[in-house]
């Protein structure tokens, strides 16, 4: 949830997208808040993947599964193909390993969801050419203490997809929580992909 109560706008858009009944692997998953919701409103089952103390106890309380690991690792608790969805929420941009993380998603799961906050949004731009390293509501550190250690465009992600034969079956790309349209890798602060293998 947001602070007024209201589910994340990207959250939102990936429970458009999870078919009701799914097994739903989330990478990254914080507090459990997406599981939870997503157990709720689409009846899907799964795990969460969290390496957090805190937030392993939140998501015990709010009854989400959650097992305690480090993505850099990979998924080597996961079989081939055991999920339905895969996703990885604002935490992409903070992987060492960006493209074996991509791999080992689409490894257990049949379709892979990421968001992350679109560095190409014309007022990151505007405050790299005034000098500094951009901060907004996407991306709220200060350069010394970020977790975002790779930081990409609309533009760059699309690029991976097509070296690694990834198709992309949709993709959203949000400003104040409204989709945009016209010039997304200008004006949209924060993507919404999902993409599967070519076949």
């Amino acid at each position: 949830m947001t602070g007024n109560g209201m589910l994340r706008p990207d959250y939102a858009l990936i429970g458009q997208w999870v078919k009701p009944g799914s097994r739903v692997l989330d990478l990254g998953c914080g507090d459990g808040e997406l599981l939870r919701e997503l157990m709720d409103s689409r009846q899907v089952t799964g795990y969460g993947v969290e390496i957090d103390d805190a937030s392993i106890l939140a998501c015990v309380k709010k009854g989400v599964n959650v097992i305690q690991g480090d993505l850099e690792q990979g998924l080597s608790g996961f079989e081939n193909d055991s999920f339905d969805y895969v996703i990885l929420s604002r935490t992409l941009q903070t992987m060492r390993h960006t493209e074996g993380i991509l791999k080992e998603m689409l490894r257990v799961g049949r379709q892979g969801i990421v968001t992350f906050p679109n560095f190409g949004y014309w007022k990151n731009r505007v405050q790299v050419w005034q000098g500094r390293m951009p901060r907004s509501a996407d991306m709220p550190y200060q350069w010394y203490d970020t977790p975002n250690i790779h930081l990409c465009t609309v533009r760059d992600f699309e690029d991976l997809c097509a070296q690694h034969d990834l198709n992309i079956l949709e993709r959203v790309v949000l400003t104040h929580g409204r989709p945009v349209t016209l010039l997304p890798n200008l004006l949209g602060s924060l993507a919404v992909f999902r993409f599967e293998h070519r076949r």
